[in-house]
C-alpha cells in the first residue's frame, strides 16, 4: 500500500522536476537570443 503511493510520489516529482528544468532550458534560451537584441549592442559586436 505505502509502496505504490511513494511510487506514484516518485513518479510525479521526477515529472515536475523534469517540466520545471525544460520550462527554465527554455525561458533562458530566449532570455539569451533576446539579449543580442537593442538592449546591449555591444554583446553582438563579434557577430559579423
Amino acid at each position: 500500500m505505502y509502496m505504490a503511493f511513494f511510487s506514484s510520489a516518485i513518479t510525479t516529482l521526477k515529472t515536475l522536476v523534469v517540466a520545471i528544468g525544460a520550462g527554465l532550458g527554455v525561458w533562458g534560451v530566449v532570455n539569451l537570443l533576446e539579449g543580442y537584441g537593442n538592449d546591449n549592442p555591444g554583446a553582438n559586436a563579434h557577430v559579423p
